[in-house]
């Protein structure tokens, strides 16, 4: 129980250290910033959730006595608990029915729930600032405005302009609706990318209790499909649920674009170039941004279709006859 908490109590000082990283200002410190729950994911999935948990409480008060008492909380919503939950789930296990064996927690479930913290957090968030569709996008509005006019350089009593537009206030509008969505997916990635980290590390440090999965089975739970068609639905309904909907599909997607990835690894499986076809996909994606919308689609056919499953089919040979 002593190594657990000192495991928490230093992993903690490690989080709160890459978290008040953001007062530095540099563009490092984002990088620094998206990585603070990966201590707090090391220490619960190498000793146990305890050692997450006491991470987690540990930076959010030195981050609440050091810079501002509000984080506490803060800290603790958003980051600490989130990566104590997730790594708790990454070490269920149970036994197996008719085997002598345990059954893990699925991946594709970490996937979904990596999804839901995100609408959660930002959600709560948006909360924070207001309960209509209307005080949101206001406040949204004067940061982006007030960001906008640092970098350019205007003055506050003078009209903004920007060289990239002659509608500052209508690109003001549209950051100001697309930004809860864009955080959504960020912070889903940021989860996912924190989660796979961590378990490398524990599995190199010989301390990850379970086997590494086969990423490139993962699978959603049925009702996944129908939860990310009603978040569609709902994002075209006005005020606060529709954002909130919206914020809920745009996560959705990202875990359907991750199982789109998982696709291509198994449907690509045994192909000459296959190694050039993934480092392809993962440039084209991360170069222009757009090419995950074929990956979501990708995940979504596998879906309705399973084509992991008929791809298998097709190469399976022919059974023998008796």
């Amino acid at each position: 129980m002593v190594q657990i908490l000192l495991i928490g109590i230093v992993a903690g000082a490690a989080a709160a250290l890459l978290f008040a990283s953001f007062i530095s200002g540099s563009a490092f410190a984002l990088v620094l910033v998206s990585i603070t729950p990966l201590p707090i994911l090391i220490a619960a999935m190498g000793w146990s959730y305890v050692a997450g948990l006491v991470a987690a409480i540990v930076a959010a008060a030195g981050l609440a006595v050091s810079l501002s008492s509000v984080l506490f909380m803060a800290f603790l919503v958003s980051v600490g608990l989130p990566a104590c939950w997730l790594g708790y789930l990454a070490l269920l296990a149970r036994p197996a029915p008719q085997r002598d064996d345990v059954e893990w927690y699925p991946v594709g479930r970490l996937v979904v729930w990596a999804a839901l913290i995100a609408t959660t957090v930002v959600t709560i968030s948006l909360l924070n600032i207001g309960f209509d569709a209307e005080t949101i996008r206001a406040g949204f509005e004067r940061v982006f405005e007030q960001f906008l006019r640092i970098q350019s350089g205007t003055p506050a009593d003078a009209p903004l302009q920007l060289p990239t537009t002659t509608d500052p206030k209508r690109l003001i509008r549209l950051l100001a609706i697309v930004f809860p969505p864009l955080a959504a997916v960020l912070a889903t990635i940021s989860n996912l990318v924190n989660l796979w980290l961590a378990a490398r590390i524990v599995k190199v440090s010989g301390r990850l209790k379970r086997p590494w999965p086969d990423l490139a089975a993962i699978a959603f739970p049925p009702l996944v499909p129908a939860a990310l068609a009603l978040a569609i639905a709902g994002s075209f309904l006005p005020g606060l649920i529709g954002i909130v909907a919206g914020v809920l599909a745009a996560t959705l997607l990202t875990a359907y674009a991750i199982l789109g990835f998982a696709v291509l690894h198994k449907i690509t499986s045994g192909i000459s170039g296959r190694g050039l076809v993934l480092a392809g996909a993962y440039a084209t994606v991360g170069l222009l941004g757009w090419p995950v919308l074929v990956m979501m689609l990708l995940g979504l056919a596998d879906t309705v279709i399973d084509l992991r499953g008929r791809v298998a089919a097709r190469r399976s040979p022919p059974s023998p006859h008796t």
